[in-house]
C-alpha cells in the first residue's frame, strides 16, 4: 500500500529508496494554521465536510507534527461537493494554501501509467500478459527470466524488478533521463523472484512502462500523459514538473529554514503534481466507465481491468488484505470492506507530501487529500468517506472499530522453528524463544549497531502473539511449494498485524524472511567489515544530499547469523546481503508486499576496488 510517504502506520520505514518513506515532518518548521478558500455546493454532506474541516484543521495546527498544507476534494457523481484548502503555500512568505495550489501525489501517480498501458491496450498495441521485451527489445536483465515480464506484472508490483532506482529520484532541481537510467541499472541487475511469483511494491516497473510507452508511440511517457490523458480530463492544474515552473501555485516544502521546489524525477512512478480537484475529473473517468462529459478516454473494459484483483494467480501470498490492482493499491479497501462497500485506495507519498485517493464506483463518489508532510493521510480519508456513505444512506451505520486489546493468553504451539533473524528491505528482526513459552522481538538498530527490543510477546486465543503495551501482534507463516520453474521452495515469515488508518481493519502483512546460517564470510568480505563508502554520482540538488548530508553507507555482520554482510544507511535503510562472490552481493529474501520492495545488489569491479556500485548509484570507500 505504500506506501510507497512517510512511515505510514509504522509499515513503511523511512528512506528515499523506499519511495514512500522519507519524511520532511521532522524538519519542517513549525507554521501557523489557517483556512485557504473553500468552494461548497449544495451537498448532503455538511457533517462530513464539518467533521474533516475539524480534522484538517488539528493537523495543521498540531504544533509536535509541523503541516505546511493540506488540501482536499470530494464529488459526488458529477458534482464536486466540497473542495478547500488548508495552511500555507509558502511558509517564509505566509502565502495561504488554495484549491488551486498544487501538491506532489507521488504513487498516487500511478494510475496514470496504468491509464496509459489500458489506453495502448484499446489501440491494439500491447497486450497485458505479453512479454514487453516484444515492444522494447533493448530491455535486459541478468535473470535469463526477465523476458517473461509482462505490462501486467509492471503495473501490478509482480515483475520480480529489484525495487527503486534511487539515483536523483527526488532533486530540488529537475533532472532528466530517469527512465533510461533505470532501465541501463536494471541490465546489469537480478531479478529478486520470478516474474508473478509475488508482489512487492515496485516502482522501477512503472518506470519501465515509460520506455514501453515511448517505444510503441515514438511519445515521451510525459507528453502522452498530458495529451491523451490530462487534456481531455480537462486537469490544467496537473503536470510532470520537467522544469521549473514559471507560474501556478504550489504547496513549496519548507527545509531547516530554506524553502525548496521538491521534483520527483520518477515521473510515471510518482512524478505528478496535481490538485484535489483535478483529481476528482480522473475519478468521474473512473467511475464513469472510461467516459468523461461525453468523450470515451479510455474502454470500460480497461477500467475493469484496473480494478480487478491482481493477486489471485500468485504463487506466495500471505497477506489476505493485499488486493492489488492495476495501478491501484487495493481493490478492495479494506475499512470499506468491513462496511460492506466495495472501494479503490491509491496513496502516495514523496520526499516531502503524502496523498491518499479513494475512489466508490458503486456510489460515483471519490474523496483525494494531499498535503505537506507530517500528517495521518489514511485515517483522514478513511474517516470521510466512511461518514460521506453513511450520511448518503449508503451504509447504515459505520462498521465496529477493531479492538486493540490483547485477548486472553493460550496455551500456544512451540516456536523454537520460528527463533533466528529474519531478513527484509528494512533491517532485520530477531525472534527468541523465551522459556517460559514468550516470544522476545528485537530489530537492529542502526545507532548502536545492536538490537533494540520490540518487545515481549506471548500468545493468545485469537492466534497471535501480542504483548501487553504493544497493539500489534505477530505470528508466524509458512509458504512452501513448487515455483513456475518447478522448483520448492519454503519461506517462513514474520507476519505483523497492525489497525492503520481509522482502526476499522486489520493489515496483515509480512516484515521479515527467516534466514538460515551460511559459510563464513571469505576475507575479501571480511576486509570490507566496518569500511564506510560515500554517495558520489547524485545531484547535487538531490534531496537525500541537501537534507541529510550524503551520511556513508557502512559495512557489518550479524553474530547471530554467519555469511551475510549488512550494508545501509539512513537513507538507503540497512539490508542484509549473500556473498555471491568477492565481486557481488546477492539480494537475500522475498518478501511480498511493503517491507521487500526496494532490495539491491553490491557490485564491485574487483576485490580491492574502492567504489562499489548499488543500482546505478556509485559510492567511494571513506
Amino acid at each position: 500500500m505504500a506506501r510507497c510517504n512517510r512511515n505510514h502506520e509504522g509499515l513503511v520505514s523511512e528512506g528515499r529508496r523506499q519511495f514512500l518513506g522519507y519524511t520532511g515532518a521532522g524538519v519542517l518548521a513549525a507554521v501557523l494554521p489557517g483556512c485557504g478558500n473553500d468552494e461548497l455546493h449544495s451537498t448532503p454532506y455538511q457533517q462530513t465536510i464539518a467533521l474533516g474541516q475539524q480534522m484538517i484543521q488539528q493537523a495543521v495546527s498540531d504544533p509536535s507534527s509541523p503541516v505546511a498544507a493540506i488540501s482536499v476534494a470530494m464529488i459526488k457523481g458529477n458534482a464536486v461537493v466540497w473542495q478547500q484548502a488548508f495552511g500555507l503555500a509558502s511558509v517564509p512568505g505566509q502565502i495561504k494554501a488554495t484549491p488551486q495550489t498544487r501538491f506532489n501525489i507521488g504513487s498516487v501517480s500511478k494510475l496514470f501509467p496504468a491509464l496509459a498501458a489500458t489506453i495502448l491496450v484499446d489501440r491494439g498495441l500491447i497486450t497485458l500478459d505479453t512479454p514487453i521485451v516484444k515492444y522494447l527489445p533493448t530491455f535486459t536483465m541478468l535473470s535469463p527470466q526477465y523476458a517473461q515480464i509482462t505490462m501486467r506484472h509492471l503495473l501490478s508490483h509482480a515483475s520480480g524488478l529489484p525495487g527503486t532506482n534511487g539515483r536523483n529520484l527526488f532533486t530540488f532541481e529537475p533532472v532528466t533521463g530517469y527512465a533510461a537510467d533505470t532501465q541501463a541499472e536494471l541490465a546489469n541487475s537480478h531479478l529478486k523472484h520470478l516474474p508473478g511469483e509475488l508482489a512487492v511494491y515496485c516502482n522501477d516497473g512503472f518506470t519501465m512502462v515509460e520506455q514501453v510507452v515511448l517505444a510503441v508511440t515514438g511519445q515521451n511517457f510525459v507528453d502522452f500523459v498530458q495529451s491523451e490523458i490530462l487534456a481531455p480530463l480537462k486537469m490544467t492544474n496537473s503536470s510532470y514538473l520537467t522544469s521549473v515552473p514559471s507560474s501556478g501555485s504550489f504547496s513549496l516544502p519548507y527545509v531547516n529554514g530554506t524553502q525548496h521546489q521538491e521534483f520527483v524525477n520518477a515521473y510515471a512512478t510518482g512524478g505528478l503534481s496535481s490538485t484535489p480537484a483535478d483529481m476528482m475529473n480522473l475519478a468521474q473517468m473512473v467511475y464513469g466507465g472510461g467516459m468523461f462529459e461525453g468523450q470515451r478516454i479510455v474502454s470500460a473494459a480497461g477500467i475493469a481491468e484496473m480494478g480487478a484483483d491482481q493477486t489471485k494467480s500468485l504463487t506466495i501470498n500471505p497477506s489476505p488484505e493485499w488486493r492489488w490492482g492495476l495501478g491501484w493499491d487495493t481493490v478492495v479497501q479494506p475499512a470499506l470492506n468491513a462496511a460492506g462497500v466495495l472501494g479503490w485506495e491509491k496513496d502516495g507519498g514523496t520526499a516531502f507530501y503524502s496523498t491518499e485517493f479513494f475512489v466508490v464506483p458503486g456510489s460515483q463518489f471519490a474523496l483525494l487529500v494531499t498535503g505537506n508532510a507530517g500528517y495521518n493521510a489514511r485515517a483522514i480519508a478513511e474517516t470521510l468517506v466512511l461518514s460521506a456513505l453513511k450520511e448518503d444512506g449508503t451504509i447504515s451505520s459505520l462498521p465496529a472499530k477493531i479492538s486493540t486489546t490483547a485477548p486472553p493468553v493460550a496455551s500456544g504451539p512451540g516456536v523454537a522453528s520460528g527463533a533466528g533473524i529474519y531478513g527484509n528491505s528494512d533491517s532485520p528482526y530477531q525472534v527468541l524463544a523465551n522459556a517460559d513459552g514468550s516470544l522476545q522481538i528485537n530489530q537492529w538498530d542502526a545507532h548502536t549497531r545492536g538490537w533494540a527490543q520490540i518487545g515481549a510477546y506471548r500468545y493468545r486465543s485469537d492466534g497471535w502473539w501480542w504483548s501487553d503495551t504493544d497493539t500489534v501482534s505477530y505470528r508466524f507463516a509458512v509458504v512452501s511449494g513448487n515455483d513456475s520453474e518447478g522448483s520448492a521452495f519454503n519461506y517462513r515469515y514474520l507476519m505483523k498485524r497492525v489497525v492503520p488508518g481509522a482502526g476499522y481493519a486489520y493489515l496483515t502483512l509480512p516484515v521479515g524472511q527467516q534466514l538460515a546460517p551460511l559459510a563464513a564470510l571469505d576475507s575479501a568480505w571480511q576486509q570490507r567489515v566496518g569500511t564506510q563508502w560515500t554517495l558520489t554520482n547524485d545531484s547535487p540538488s538531490a534531496v537525500p544530499i541537501v537534507v541529510l548530508g550524503n551520511p556513508p553507507g557502512f559495512f557489518a555482520t550479524l553474530s547471530e547469523l554467519p555469511g551475510y554482510v549488512l550494508y545501509g544507511n539512513e537513507d538507503l535503510r540497512y539490508q542484509l546481503f549473500v556473498p555471491v562472490s568477492d565481486t557481488l552481493g546477492g539480494m537475500s529474501v522475498k518478501v511480498p508486499g511493503n517491507f521487500g520492495r526496494d532490495l539491491y545488489e553490491i557490485r564491485f569491479a574487483s576485490t580491492s576496488a574502492t567504489t562499489l556500485t548499488i543500482g546505478s548509484s556509485i559510492y567511494a570507500r571513506i
